[in-house]
């Protein structure tokens, strides 16, 4: 127990900052939609062919022409704009420009999403947010068998009674006990989305990783050089004779030679806010490569589909986004707690009359601290 003991603390000393971090920005993530206030960003989602057609036909007459657009939802009436590098924009639904930005550090949105999924550095800070959710697994594992020993004295708080050591350690324990669900939920999702040998290992039982990578990949197939003469009506027509009730989601365009047009649709029975069901284009001339239907995947990916969904709550509406809301709000303030006690709320010392050493705690005596 003695081991599990300083495998936890360290562990929240050392890595609580960066859960911290992590659970804040997802929180106020989770609402992003709700708190990007510009013209139009309220009006009702349009799906007609002739708008969705004359919206893509004005965005990609612009200078720079953009790489991807992803189209107004149900909850946000805008479509997002990417241009190279990292520029982008926000369009109404016409396709006129009503906010644009050169890189992701003009927009809160954006730049907090990039902290949250990358921390701030790319590939690299993905991998170490996804071992940082791994770890802190362990930490809710480690954290439960602690709780287990003092399960007597549970009381749940939501804040500390005293600003003590004490204090700050016991509601660190009983308030940990009880947010635990939600928080292995938030972590296992987020280290499935970034370390895809997690998936794997998981969704083994309903398929094999090779049929999960498949599922989600692009086709092999090369396409022919990119050209602006695109006729849009006929591609958008036949993705929407393909999957008649689906909604438009993305239009990615190729980034490099060979690379093919790609259209996102979302089916109703689909979780992912920008559905799997994609459509697959000849950047040269509109051909449709191949046409896949998310509904048929394999199990295992269908599972993999509604990882991000759960993870970012967009399924569930307002009483979901509160739900996950208040994950990363714990997540928050027990990593922020646990350095804070590690590293800053340490029992002083005196000298007794015998010249030994005491612990001086103002209220209670020191305990062994189990975050």
């Amino acid at each position: 127990m003695k081991f599990v003991d300083l495998l936890h603390r360290w562990t929240g000393g050392l890595l609580g900052l960066l859960l911290a971090v992590l659970g804040l920005s997802g929180a106020i993530l989770v609402h992003r939609d709700a708190w990007v206030i510009l013209p139009h960003a309220r009006d009702a989602q349009l799906q007609d062919l002739a708008v969705m057609v004359g919206s893509v036909e004005r965005l990609m007459a612009g200078s720079p022409s953009p790489n991807a657009i992803t189209f107004a939802s149900r909850d946000f009436g805008l479509h997002r704009v990417r241009f190279p590098g990292e520029a982008g924009a926000y369009a109404d639904q016409s396709g006129a420009i009503v906010a644009r930005w050169g890189d992701k550090w003009e927009r809160p949105e954006l730049w907090l999403f990039d902290l949250h999924h990358y921390l701030l550095a790319g590939k690299t800070g993905a991998l170490v947010a996804g071992w940082v959710a791994l770890i802190g697994l362990g930490f809710i594992a480690t954290g439960l068998i602690l709780w287990w020993t003092r399960r007597r004295t549970f009381e749940f708080r939501l804040w500390p009674a005293r600003m003590d050591r004490p204090g700050i350690v016991r509601q660190h324990r009983d308030f940990g006990v009880v947010v635990a669900p939600l928080l292995t939920l938030s972590l296992l999702t987020g280290a499935m989305m970034t370390l895809r040998p997690v998936a794997d290992v998981l969704l083994t039982p309903w398929g094999s990783s090779a049929e999960l990578r498949n599922s989600l990949a692009a086709p092999p197939t090369k396409g022919g050089a990119s050209t602006q003469q695109l006729n849009w009506t006929r591609i958008f027509g036949e993705t929407r004779r393909r999957f008649p009730d689906a909604e438009f989601r993305v239009l990615s365009l190729p980034e490099k030679p060979g690379g093919l047009i790609s259209i996102r649709m979302r089916q109703a029975p689909e979780w992912l806010p920008n559905g799997r069901s994609i459509l697959w284009y000849d950047a040269s001339d509109g051909r449709l490569v191949e046409a896949r239907d998310a509904l048929s995947m394999p199990r295992g990916a269908r599972i993999f589909n509604a990882v991000y969904p759960l993870h970012a709550a967009k399924v569930g509406r307002l009483p979901y986004r509160i739900v996950m809301t208040a994950s990363g709000l714990a997540l928050c303030l027990l990593g922020t707690l646990s350095v804070w006690t590690f590293w800053f709320r340490r029992p002083r010392a005196r000298r007794s009359r015998n010249g030994r050493a005491e612990v001086v705690v103002k209220s209670a005596p020191v305990r062994s601290h189990p975050g």
